[in-house]
């Protein structure tokens, strides 16, 4: 087993032990486990992140047998030199706010009282940094009095759970790469990062699907650049575009009206040393108040933009509000009309692709995942959005993905890729459909594509390659006349198989076609009689 399988699997029994510890205590599967668990997981990593970087400034720190009865010895300007010379990624912790800290105290009466307080602490005192906001202007902080969700024995439970802590250390992986920590956090949200209540994107997004749209967004190199998702659930999608691009090249911004989402959205971000982006991560309805405008008031405009927006969702008691004269450009093809049946069923992802539209600078792109029925829809807003797209020059192209490449739903989907810079054309449509390989979760279907299947979509798709029943190359004006659809399977040419005959076998085979022929005209008269007389028969007995 390598060193980083060895932490990978250190780093899953750490996060299995603080489950254990919540089931013990009467909260397993509990609501508010999620909560508790991502809390103190991240107390844990930033605890230990400073250890690492303080032991990179002072390498006495690093030498000494315990480096905390070290920097004890310190001065208090000495101290606060020490962390003004610490990166922003890193939480700036006073001794007594370490692991080790409660550890030591933690047989002190009211021991919930003095962890809770530290954790407070903490976010109190590196709020600038770490927290996320409302659209309204409220700050969430990093951390919560997290004992509150235990009814009982409170002390016993704190107790617990720093002694679960005391036992491990993040500092030997803080070298690893996107790909460690995005294993990591995956495993960590598996458990509570479900779409219950459909609200926006908190779902997770298969990694494949996440890998493809950055792999096929971020094709040259870049540097100080803005990504954007208005729907950023837990941030699967802009984690993967940080990593393509570089996350020191790159700037995050996202809003989601999910607080759950936009938590573990921040989680993300410091796992995946994107903190500096931490302060733009808004809770809040990105149709009704976008929250990411410039100085004049008008909405930002960005580089990348990546999203996989609800599908459907009750917005019947704003949708009245998004028909104002300010909105008029952003939502150009309208808005839906509400179902009186069923209002859960209105089609919400046609507006956050008007918004994603808008949203793309001079030369922006997108990613979108919509479903695979909006790419040759006849009608409505669906197809105003796509005629857009073709007539403003804006497609890049589509993939359509294996059915069930998403577990939670049934809903075929496919990926929609727009670039404000593809004036010439050259569109790929690709259908991915036939590929993966489908396996059983839990009670849902699967698919998977294998690491090389991937690779093959990038790969096809950035290359423009036209590959027989798979994809093809087109231009606006081919896009235009085929009714403006992006389906694939429209483009591809019709085989007819010609095999070379002699005049001989020719009129063999007519002959053989007509013999045929004639015995089942014979055969059909047959049967008309029989049955012309059996009508009469029973015509005479009645």
């Amino acid at each position: 087993m390598s060193l980083t399988q060895s932490f990978e699997r250190n780093t899953k029994e750490l996060i299995d032990d603080l489950k254990s510890v919540c089931a013990n205590y009467g909260l397993g599967n509990d609501g508010n486990e999620f909560k508790i668990i991502t809390q103190v997981f991240l107390y844990k990593f930033l605890n230990d992140k400073f250890a690492y970087e303080v032991k990179q400034i002072d390498p006495k720190l690093a030498k000494a047998d315990n480096w905390e009865a070290a920097i004890k010895q310190y001065k208090q300007a000495d101290y606060d030199m020490l962390l003004l010379q610490m990166t922003e990624s890193t939480a700036r912790l006073k001794p007594e706010q370490y692991i080790s800290y409660l550890f030591e105290n933690q047989n002190q009466a009211k021991f919930s009282e003095l962890f809770d307080n530290t954790l407070l602490d903490i976010a109190k005192e590196n709020s600038d940094i770490f927290s996320v906001i409302t659209d309204g202007g409220e700050k969430i902080m990093l951390f919560e009095n997290i004992s509150k969700y235990v009814i009982d024995k409170r002390d016993d439970f704190c107790k617990a759970i720093v002694n679960k802590l005391v036992n491990f250390s993040f500092e030997h992986i803080f070298n690893e790469k996107f790909d460690f920590y995005a294993t990591i956090f995956e495993y960590l949200i598996k458990d509570y990062n479900t779409n219950s209540g459909g609200k926006y994107a908190e779902y997770f997004t298969p990694h494949a699907v996440a890998k493809i749209m950055a792999s096929c967004l971020v094709t040259a190199p870049e540097k100080n650049v803005t990504c954007y998702d208005p729907s950023a659930g837990s941030g699967t999608l802009l984690m993967n575009l940080a990593h393509a691009i570089g996350e020191d090249k790159c700037t995050i911004y996202s809003q989601d009206i999910s607080q759950k989402s936009s938590n573990l959205l921040r989680l993300n971000l410091i796992l995946n040393n994107l903190v500096h982006s931490i302060p733009n991560v808004v809770k809040g309805n990105t149709l009704l108040d976008p929250y990411h405008k410039e100085k004049d008031g008008k909405l930002k405009k960005f580089d990348f933009i990546v999203s996989n927006p609800p599908f459907k969702l009750d917005f019947s008691d704003y949708v009245e509000d998004l028909k104002s004269k300010e909105n008029h450009q952003r939502f150009f093809a309208g808005t839906p009309n509400v179902p009186k049946a069923k209002p859960e069923g209105m089609a919400i992802y046609p507006m956050f692709i008007q918004h994603i539209m808008y949203s793309l600078s001079a030369k922006g792109k997108a990613a979108v995942v919509v479903p695979t029925g909006f790419i040759t829809a006849q009608s409505g807003i669906e197809r105003k959005i796509r005629e857009k797209l073709v007539d403003e020059k804006m497609l890049r192209g589509v993939i359509s993905m294996p059915s069930n490449i998403f577990a939670t739903t049934g809903t075929n989907v496919s990926i929609l890729f727009i670039d404000n810079a593809n004036k010439k054309g050259h569109i790929v449509l690709m259908d991915a459909s036939k590929l993966g390989t489908t396996v059983k979760d839990g009670k849902n279907q699967k698919t998977l594509l294998s690491p090389d299947e991937e690779q093959t979509i990038i790969n096809t798709f950035n290359k423009h390659e036209a590959v027989e029943d798979f994809t093809v190359v087109v231009s606006y004006e081919q896009i235009a006349k085929k009714n403006y659809s992006f389906s694939a399977g429209q483009y591809f040419d019709v085989k007819i198989e010609y095999t070379d005959i002699t005049p001989e076998e020719f009129t063999e085979k007519m002959e053989g076609f007509k013999s045929s022929l004639d015995s089942l005209f014979a055969e059909s008269k047959t049967l008309e009689k029989e049955i012309q007389k059996q009508l009469n028969g029973l015509k005479y007995e009645i």
